[in-house]
């Protein structure tokens, strides 16, 4: 074998020949199956491509702006349908709705129903630590595929999409809310701690009245009263949802502090 061929050999891939080699070494037809609707190939590679894999290989385009228009997609596929499915609900009761079915958490669920995680193309140091069953990014990805498709297939086809997968989501919204557990996955997905509570009982034995404060990295951010330290607990987390979903900017904020 002659030197150039052993120097030809070793040459690196360059960027776009690392990404289209990656694409290839997997069969995404079973993921275009489970999504049911079909994407163009340079569509689909960028909505599976993490930043990670792109920095590696010199500075590649990333998946986060497609995430960006699959968020919005599905907020408002969600939101209309909450609309349509409960039209006696208050904005108050359709509010925490959608933000569970569109939490981190469904989304990853969701991702691993249609079996996302071997489809991603990944950076060595998310490969070597469990990125492909991470929520984070299995949510990410699944809002950059939404967004992909709206970008092939428009809003009405998008929306069909998003019904079927998150179908079962949409059906438990009804049920009735544990405020509590609405915010531990909010505070999660901010990238906070466990929200804490203090609780007071005052007045005589058969007429007490119980006040719950929620503190999250140690700030009081909901206040509550009730018959119970349930109740009181609940409704303190309930106020707590609502101020964050108007201030999520105060969960790093009292972090720092």
């Amino acid at each position: 074998m002659s030197r150039g061929s052993k120097r030809s050999r070793k040459q690196r891939l360059s960027g776009p020949e690392a990404w289209d080699a990656a694409y290839a070494a997997v069969d995404h037809a079973p993921l275009i199956e489970r999504l049911g609707v079909g994407l163009e190939p340079d569509l689909l590679r960028l909505a599976l491509t993490h930043r990670s894999f792109a920095n590696e290989h010199d500075n590649l385009p990333n998946n986060e702006r497609l995430e960006f228009v699959g968020d919005a997609v599905l907020g408002l596929s969600v939101a209309n349908e909450l609309f349509e499915r409960y039209p006696s609900r208050p904005e108050s009761d359709l509010s925490p709705m959608r933000s569970r079915v569109v939490s981190r958490y469904a989304l990853a669920d969701v991702a691993r129903d249609v079996g996302l995680g071997p489809h991603l193309l990944l950076g060595k140091g998310e490969e070597t630590t469990g990125g492909r069953d991470k929520d984070s990014i299995l949510a990410d990805t699944t809002e950059a595929l939404l967004g992909a498709i709206y970008r092939q297939h428009g809003f009405e086809t998008t929306r069909g999409v998003i019904l079927r997968l998150f179908g079962p989501k949409l059906d438990e919204a009804q049920r009735s809310h544990d405020w509590k557990t609405v915010l531990q996955e909010r505070v999660a997905e901010l990238g906070g701690g466990q929200p804490e509570y203090q609780a007071s009982v005052e007045g005589p034995e058969h007429e007490q009245v119980f006040t719950a404060h929620v503190l999250i990295a140690g700030a009081p951010r909901g206040r509550g009263r009730g018959q119970n330290k349930k109740t009181a607990e609940q409704n303190a987390a309930r106020e707590a949802v609502f101020f964050l979903r108007d201030h999520p900017e105060a969960v790093a904020l009292a972090a720092k502090e």
